[in-house]
């Protein structure tokens, strides 16, 4: 399946149906009165987090969405029946933004949570509603009031704990191919990755996170050279990133510490955030350099780069080194989550509803003002 992690729709609610006016005409009932009812309200269009999804494909070719209209009330009381409503499941991750306004209006973080995108238009009423002592004879009806219509930019950004950032041909592919059952492509050219990857590590029977591979980055992406500069938004979700080196390149004339530090002015370059997000330094391809000449290089490398963090020297290809970088990986990012559950989002809490309620909208676009139904005046309390 082709992945894609960007799409424009339009979604549009349904129009809630026209009241009606009508009365009750029968044998020997010469004053029926009034029965007409209500419009039926239009379809709602809802966007549902599925965790089977990882792409946002199915929108690039279908791109409009419209819910069914309320059907309009008819007499002896009856009321219109409301539309049907749509739900767009989308993969878990999925960022919906204005794309008239840039404004960003949900994030589905979680598996069942619900969105809602475009509220249906409410029925209109019919003239049943607006008999009195004074109005025995009502012929006013209004009309269904119109549902909300929205052209929307669809983001994907992949949830992952731990992200590769790096050179093409560094050996992130055969990193994440060492370590997990994700199965990208490898081979000896650059730019063998062409779209983002995901990859489960299984420390334990329980204890597990999540690798996201993107297209390398090489010297300039910021002003649009390669790839890997518009994957790399699927890394700002993660807790940590892997800077991966290859310390042993085929071509002499190249320099692994400058190669390290145009990956570090790119990302700077790109976000500032993830620019300050943990990052650990891990020299591959270890096994290419003379066993009595690695210490020295690696001494030699955190010199010039001047690099004051983590620093892990592996060799993804020959398995030396991973079973250390995964471990403290581990212990990195269960450290998080549980500060994460000590200091829940509350600003999250506020919009977010559990997967356990499945049929509650999550998060509500801004909808017009409730309206008052018509009706007699409440009398006023006696003494």
């Amino acid at each position: 399946m082709k992945f894609v992690d960007e799409a424009l729709i339009d979604v549009s609610a349904g129009h809630g149906g026209a009241g009606c006016v009508s009365f009750r005409r029968e044998k020997f009932i010469p004053f029926g009165g009034p029965n007409g009812g209500d419009g039926g309200r239009g379809g709602s269009v809802y966007a549902l987090g599925d965790v089977n999804l990882n792409t946002l494909v199915d929108f690039r070719f279908t791109r409009r969405f419209e819910a069914d209209n309320g059907e309009p009330g008819r007499g002896s009381d009856q009321f219109g029946a409301a539309g049907s409503d749509i739900v767009l499941r989308m993969p878990v991750g999925t960022i919906g933004i204005d794309a008239d306004t840039g404004e960003r209006l949900f994030e589905l973080l979680e598996p069942g949570e619900r969105v809602l995108l475009a509220k249906g238009g409410d029925g209109g009423f019919g003239n049943l509603h607006f008999k009195s002592s004074t109005n025995r004879s009502p012929r006013q009806k209004t009309p269904g009031w119109p549902g909300e219509a929205r052209h929307l930019r669809l983001e994907l950004r992949v949830l992952a704990d731990v992200g590769l950032l790096g050179m093409p041909n560094a050996g992130k592919s055969t990193l994440i191919t060492a370590i997990s059952k994700a199965r990208p492509k490898v081979a000896d050219y650059p730019f063998t990755t062409l779209h983002p990857h995901l990859g489960v590590v299984r420390v334990g029977p329980d204890q597990s996170f999540v690798v996201a591979d993107v297209p390398g980055l090489i010297e300039g992406a910021s002003e649009g050279a390669g790839l890997g500069l518009q994957f790399l938004r699927h890394l700002q979700r993660t807790q940590l990133l892997w800077h991966v080196v290859d310390v042993a390149p085929f071509d002499a004339s190249v320099d692994p510490v400058a190669q390290a530090r145009a990956i570090v002015k790119e990302l700077k370059a790109y976000d500032a955030a993830l620019h300050a997000k943990p990052r650990w330094l891990v020299l591959n391809k270890i096994d290419m350099v003379p066993a009595e000449e690695r210490e020295a290089l690696v001494r030699d490398f955190v010199r010039r780069l001047r690099w004051k963090g983590p620093v892990f020297v592996i060799s993804a290809l020959a398995r030396e080194g991973l079973d250390a970088l995964v471990r403290a990986t581990y212990e990195h990012v269960s450290a998080h989550r549980r500060a994460a559950v000590e200091v829940p989002d509350v600003r999250f809490e506020e919009t977010h509803t559990p997967a356990s309620q499945p049929d509650a909208a999550a998060v509500a676009m801004p909808a017009a003002p409730a309206r008052r139904r018509p009706g007699k005046p409440r009398p006023a309390p006696h003494g």
